[in-house]
């Protein structure tokens, strides 16, 4: 398949000022997108987890909904407890299909008057779709087009990010507040996709370039491309939709279990009630599934990329890399992948096969570096 043409493609808010810091643009769901900057993937990857990188998002989908039956509306449709989530709180949630499958995973936070949904940028006019066709008639939803996204993440964000807004100084992992930079209203959440502490803003799209100059002005600040954004991940132990997770990988085979509300499983005040419940429920507890992706750490040098397959002592096929990279904090081959469930098991040794080579490797404990949340 070839390439879309750069004039089919979507510009973020932030366009201009990435071509202004030298960044190296690429397609990436429908957008071009920053992959690096002349500082490279690896010395970006490492700035982030040292200080603070400014990452644009704003291909990311955000929607609003809001109306008396949001809340159990919204519930129907996913894994987790969205009736009590309380004002202020953010939650990660996935939206399953009738088999149990797992059509995206987001990030859902309540404030006064609405929920606030980010969702992937490949899965956004799916998603958006899927939950307007099915929304009752006290259901309002609006989609954030006109809104740009940014994650400032690192161990020095919220120092950064606290001397231009001191309201955010007691919001700890998962809150989510509406608050103003300069007088513009600004939707802020402390969480991201790095493992590091950080914060994710929806700013509106005529103030991104403004918002995000005076973040870029603090010296431990640079812009981060995708590409670090996607070692950063991976190290976290985060999955990525349409490689590690699928409309045809269940929550528990994902071994995104975590990602069931207590109310919502079995024994739970609201069990099941969202598409493919009783699959994935009957997984969950009989915790019986073929394969389960797991994390591995590479026993030589050599990177494994996804869609590399594994085998096991005598060749025999074991599964396959979803996502695989060299982990510069790490520094070491890592990879996640699906794996039959006999060899699922921490410790256990799988092959790679790369270029008529078996590269050994262990299956290991995710994260791969610690988390750092502000908890």
């Amino acid at each position: 398949m070839s390439e879309p043409s750069t004039e089919s493609l979507k510009r973020t808010p932030l366009y201009d000022l990435h071509l202004a810091h030298g960044a190296r643009m690429v397609p990436f769901a429908g957008y071009q997108m920053p992959v690096q900057y002349p500082a490279g993937v690896k010395n970006e990857h490492l700035h982030t987890r040292s200080q603070a990188g400014l990452f644009d998002v704003s291909h990311m989908g955000q929607l609003l909904l809001s109306g008396p039956g949001a809340d159990a509306f919204l519930e129907t449709l996913v894994t987790v407890d969205i009736i009590d989530l309380p004002v202020g709180k953010q939650r990660y949630a996935l939206l399953t299909n009738e088999t149990g499958g797992i059509i995206d995973d987001l990030m859902v936070s309540r404030h006064n008057d609405f929920l606030h949904l980010v969702v992937n940028a490949s899965r956004k006019a799916l998603d958006t779709e899927h939950i307007r066709t099915r929304m009752p008639a006290d259901v309002s939803l609006e989609t954030l087009d006109n809104h740009a996204l940014i994650a400032l993440q690192g161990p020095e964000s919220a120092g950064i990010l606290q001397a231009i807004i001191p309201d955010i100084a007691d919001m700890v992992f998962m809150d989510s507040r509406a608050l103003t930079i300069d007088g513009i209203p600004c939707l802020i959440s402390r969480s991201g996709y790095t493992g590091e502490d950080g914060f994710e803003i929806s700013i509106p799209e005529a103030h991104a370039r403004q918002i995000t100059e005076r973040l870029l002005a603090h010296p431990q600040v640079a812009l981060i491309g995708l590409g670090a954004r996607d070692s950063l991940r991976l190290e976290s132990g985060l999955c990525l939709y349409g490689q590690d997770i699928n409309e045809q990988t269940t929550p528990v085979e994902a071994s995104l279990g975590w990602a069931i509300s207590k109310s919502r499983r079995s024994d739970g005040v609201r069990a099941g009630n969202f598409p493919g419940a009783e699959v994935i429920l009957s997984q969950l507890d009989s915790k019986q599934t073929t394969t389960r992706r797991v994390g591995l750490m590479g026993n030589s040098k050599a990177p494994v990329r996804a869609g590399t397959e594994l085998v096991d002592d005598r060749g025999q096929p074991v599964g396959l890399v979803t996502s695989g990279t060299f982990g510069p904090s790490v520094a070491g081959p890592i990879a996640m992948a699906q794996v039959s469930t006999e060899h699922a098991a921490l410790g256990s040794e799988v092959f790679a096969l790369v270029r008529g080579k078996k590269l050994p490797m262990t299956v290991s404990k995710m994260p791969f570096v610690p988390q750092r949340y502000a908890r």
